[in-house]
């Protein structure tokens, strides 16, 4: 089964995402299911793992209700307050629907870069531990030193580090991120995605301004440590879906056809271990 590990929808009218506003034009509108199976289907895309675009567990509830809804979605990671003292709680809640197979703090955002590491928020991921969810690291390149040690902290901890941590293509800076990404991989059982990197890249990017990083992540976490994703429909910003799709087959074209399959689904159903 092909999977697309990493997609958004959102209805502006609910009114809890902060970070989308009319400067992001292009995809400031509704993207809902009809909006994505077209594409899902030109693609030869059986299933997708839905993320949260908001930190509200108001949307986290409005996703499990799509993914009741619309078979494709075999996941949905979603959103709680880890700082709650009510978050293991909230968590257990969430977790009984079985479509819930991850959570998402969104720590790109929060103002200190030491939040993921603050002894309040145990409770919290020995919670996810508890309930077998998937944590899901939206980081940026500093965040990684701090991610180690969390990881280190929770080794029993599933992990999927999102768009490779963003790293900075437009800049052409690979040295720091490449270093914390292969100490990652190699003290670690993480997971990474490739995804989100387009829109780290210069406006008219090329495959090969991807290729160095690609290729640094298929040395370190291996074939079978990859997991494709859209990252739609906020890739939009710089791709088309069929583009990335592209891209993404030359990126991987000296793979085989074994190691293509496990990126492209494989791996993503192992990382969120679908209950359904």
């Amino acid at each position: 089964m092909r999977i697309d590990a990493h997609q958004h929808f959102w209805s502006l009218a609910r009114g809890d995402y902060g970070w989308l506003t009319e400067t992001l034009a292009p995809i400031y509108r509704d993207f809902l299911p009809d909006d994505l199976s077209p594409l899902l289907a030109q693609a030869g895309i059986e299933g997708t793992v839905l993320v949260q675009a908001a930190p509200t567990v108001a949307e986290t509830t409005f996703m499990l209700s799509l993914a009741a809804e619309h078979d494709f979605i075999k996941g949905v990671v979603g959103w709680v307050d880890f700082d709650a003292a009510d978050a293991p709680y909230q968590i257990e809640t969430l977790a009984a629907d079985a479509a819930l197979v991850g959570l998402r703090p969104m720590i790109q955002d929060i103002a200190d870069p030491d939040w993921m590491l603050g002894d309040a928020l145990t409770p919290a991921f020995e919670a996810l531990v508890a309930q077998d969810l998937t944590f899901d690291a939206l980081t940026l390149p500093p965040h990684l030193g701090n991610l180690r040690k969390l990881l280190k902290r929770h080794g029993d901890m599933r992990v999927v580090i999102d768009h490779a941590s963003k790293p900075y293509i437009r800049d052409g800076e690979i040295a720091g991120w490449a270093e914390d990404m292969t100490a990652l991989a190699q003290e670690t059982q993480a997971f990474c995605k490739l995804s989100g990197m387009v829109t780290e890249a210069a406006e008219d990017w090329r495959t090969e301004d991807l290729r160095p990083y690609v290729d640094h992540l298929l040395t370190t976490f291996g074939p079978e440590r990859l997991i494709w994703g859209s990252d739609w429909p906020v890739c939009t910003l710089a791709s088309s879906y069929a583009r990335w799709l592209e891209t993404t087959d030359a990126l991987l074209s000296d793979l085989s056809d074994t190691d293509r399959a496990a990126i492209l689904g494989g791996n993503a159903a192992r990382a969120y271990n679908f209950r359904e």
